[in-house]
C-alpha cells in the first residue's frame, strides 16, 4: 500500500476534490455519521464556551478583589495586571463564539433537503474554521497581552514574577486553544473508499481530506 500526499491546497481545492468523487449512497448510516459530527461539535462548543467564560469571569472577580484587598503591595499590583488580562479574555469569549452552533442549524436545514454535497462543503468549512482557531494567528493576541503584562511586572523590579506571569498566561492560552471542539477536522481526516475514473482508467482506493493546524490538503491511497 502506498500513500501519496498532495501538495498543500486551499479549502476550495479540497472541496472540489471531494465533490468530484462519486457520491456515496445517502443511507441512514451516512447521515448518522454526519449527525455525530455536527451534534457532538455543537455540544462540545456549548460546554467549551460556558466553561471558559466561567473561568475568565471568576478570574476577573478574584483579581478585582485582590487588587484592593490583598495585604501585599506586590500582590495588589499583580492583581491589577490580572484584571486587565481577565477582562480582555472574557471580552474575547463573549464576542467570538465557536461556529459549531450555527453549523448545526445549517446542517439540519441541508439534511432536511437531502443536500449531501452541501453537507460535505459545510463540513469542510467548519474544519477550516477549527484549523484557523488552532493556528499561529490564534496565539498572537495572547502573546502580545502576556508579553506586555510580564514586562509591566518586570518593570516593577520583579523580573522573575514577570516571567512566571508570562509563562502562566501562555500555558492557559494553549489549554484554551487545544480544548476547543475539533469534530469536523477529525471526521475529515478519516479515509473513505472511493473510485476515480480517468478516461479508460479506473482507480479504486481510499481518500481523506487532511486538516491540521498548519495545512489543509488531501491524501489518496491505493
Amino acid at each position: 500500500m502506498r500513500l501519496r500526499q498532495l501538495s498543500r491546497g486551499t479549502l476550495a481545492a479540497g472541496a472540489a476534490l471531494l465533490l468530484s468523487l462519486p457520491a456515496q449512497a445517502q443511507t441512514s448510516a451516512d447521515w448518522a455519521a454526519y449527525d455525530e459530527v455536527f451534534e457532538r461539535g455543537a455540544q462540545h462548543a456549548q460546554w467549551w464556551d460556558a466553561g471558559w467564560t466561567g473561568i475568565y469571569a471568576a478570574s476577573l472577580a478574584f483579581d478585582a478583589y485582590q487588587s484592593s484587598e490583598a495585604s501585599d503591595p506586590d500582590d495588589r499590583f499583580d492583581a491589577r495586571v490580572g484584571v486587565v488580562k481577565s477582562a480582555l479574555a472574557l471580552g474575547g469569549m463573549l464576542t467570538d463564539r465557536q461556529p459549531h452552533q450555527a453549523a448545526l442549524v445549517e446542517y439540519e436545514r441541508l439534511k432536511a433537503q437531502g443536500e449531501l454535497s452541501g453537507v460535505q462543503a459545510l463540513g469542510l468549512s467548519l474544519a477550516q474554521a477549527e484549523r484557523e482557531r488552532r493556528g499561529f494567528e490564534a496565539r498572537v493576541s495572547s502573546l502580545v497581552v502576556n508579553t506586555v503584562a510580564g514586562a509591566v511586572i518586570a518593570a516593577d523590579g520583579r523580573e522573575r514574577d514577570g516571567a512566571i506571569n508570562f509563562a502562566t498566561g501562555m500555558l492557559i492560552n494553549e489549554l484554551h486553544i487545544w480544548t476547543q471542539p475539533n469534530q469536523a477536522s477529525s471526521a475529515i481526516n478519516r479515509f473513505q473508499p472511493a473510485r476515480v475514473s480517468l478516461g479508460p482508467i479506473t482507480l479504486e482506493g481510499e481518500y481523506a481530506l487532511m486538516v491540521s493546524p498548519q495545512q489543509i490538503g488531501a491524501t489518496w491511497r491505493y
